[in-house]
């Protein structure tokens, strides 16, 4: 329920955004064009977010003919999890990483790139998918693939406001910068506000669904050393995508740095090898 509230208000952040962004550049005319454009926005990221997403990164869903082993091991945690068998993709990318999707557990995909695949052991694969089942079970992914899609959008939004701000005699072009400049960067913060506590949550309840708490432990180090040298070409085109990921994939350069959605590795290990020294 608590989820559905978050998602509730950041839509209606999203939608005060919009409005605000269409004010400064249209007047009162302006704003009704971009609510309504924020209302079918809104309506899109809910029912299509996902496979949005799944498509921007090139995902191939596979089944246990075409990758038997990794479906196999999703199906066991599902069952451990007592959730529905998400859909299974596997994302053609050298950089080592993972996410869920979908708008609740009867309709939500994981997802592995090839690189995440071939640098852990099956236990620590196991900890990593045990941890994006987590944010199913917690219902997460509406928010995450929403805020995605949605911070997209109100970039787009942004630097058409940044086209047309000036084109009004009697409207500043300023403002319309400022606006095209502020609105994602609004937008990104409300990603940021969401994002890290969910993170250690997601790997607690990982570490309960694997039970096996080391393994996620050790993969998130894993994945943390890889992942420096080895872009995610597609999450640093889109960076609204990044917060959907169990690493952050972006390279921190310019003004990336100043939105981490992640928590500090070291502490989410910490906090992982604490339940493992925890008395029974």
């Amino acid at each position: 329920m608590f989820n559905w509230m978050k998602t509730a208000m950041l839509m209606a952040g999203i939608m005060a955004l919009f409005g605000a962004v269409g004010a400064a550049v249209g007047g009162q005319q302006g704003m009704l064009l971009a609510l309504g454009f924020g209302l079918v926005s809104n309506f899109f990221a809910y029912w299509y977010s996902d496979k949005m997403v799944l498509k921007m990164y090139n995902a191939r869903e596979v089944d246990e003919t075409s990758a038997p082993q990794f479906v196999s091991m999703v199906r066991e945690l599902a069952e451990r999890a007592e959730l529905p068998m998400p859909r299974v993709y596997i994302i053609d990318e050298a950089a080592p990483n993972a996410f869920a999707t979908g708008r609740n557990p009867e309709n939500a995909a994981v997802a592995a790139t090839t690189g995440l695949i071939e640098i852990l052991s099956a236990r620590e694969l196991r900890g990593v998918m045990a941890h994006e089942l987590a944010h199913v079970k917690h219902r997460d992914i509406l928010i995450s693939t929403i805020s995605a899609t949605m911070a997209g959008a109100i970039s787009a939004l942004a630097n058409f406001a940044m086209f047309f701000g000036g084109r009004d005699g009697n409207r500043n072009p300023v403002v319309g910068i400022l606006v095209a400049l502020l609105a994602p960067m609004a937008a990104m913060v409300i990603q940021m506000a969401i994002s890290r506590a969910r993170e250690y949550e997601a790997d607690r309840g990982g570490a309960e669904i694997s039970g096996d708490p080391q393994a996620l432990a050790s993969a998130l180090d894993k994945i943390h050393r890889y992942a420096q040298g080895i872009p995610l070409q597609t999450a640093e085109a889109h960076p609204e995508t990044a917060q959907m990921m169990i690493m952050n994939p972006l390279s921190g350069g310019g003004l990336r740095g100043l939105f981490s959605t992640h928590p500090d590795t070291g502490e989410r290990i910490e906090r992982l090898l604490a339940m493992v020294r925890r008395p029974a």
